[in-house]
């Protein structure tokens, strides 16, 4: 396999996953008490309907910890061409989207959840890819 190419395309889905995560926590952030009342309604009718304000503030602080990572890794990879921390990055991406995608599915929101597919399937190629380099 080429080294630059798969140096590039890891560079990039870091980068991917880093504004992804980075855009949806801090909107959660500056927008909590909208994304509270959303969240709050979603889950009324579920299992977790008590759970809804702890819910959030657990996604947001491991969309936040993504995102940083994920942009940590990036610039890494840049520096140094080393993927570990566009690993550790794309690794908690996946555990984020099955979190939420365990939320969509209780919530019975089926095409919520399987929006959530190509996200799942990006995070988990991008461990993968990320892990092409490490020992």
């Amino acid at each position: 396999m080429n080294a630059l190419a798969v140096w590039v395309a890891q560079t990039l889905s870091a980068g991917f996953l880093a504004i992804l995560f980075l855009q949806s926590g801090l909107d959660k952030v500056f927008d909590w008490e909208g994304n509270k009342g959303y969240i709050a309604g979603y889950f009324a009718k579920s299992p977790l309907a008590g759970f809804s304000t702890i819910m959030l503030a657990q996604i947001t602080v491991l969309e936040i910890v993504v995102g940083l990572a994920s942009a940590a890794g990036c610039a890494q990879l840049l520096l140094t061409k080393s993927s570990f921390v566009a690993f550790v990055g794309a690794s908690l991406a996946g555990v984020n989207v099955l979190a939420l995608f365990f939320g969509q599915r209780l919530a019975k929101d089926y095409a919520g959840a399987a929006g959530m597919v190509p996200y799942a399937l990006f995070a988990i190629a991008s461990v993968l890819l990320q892990g092409i380099t490490l020992g």
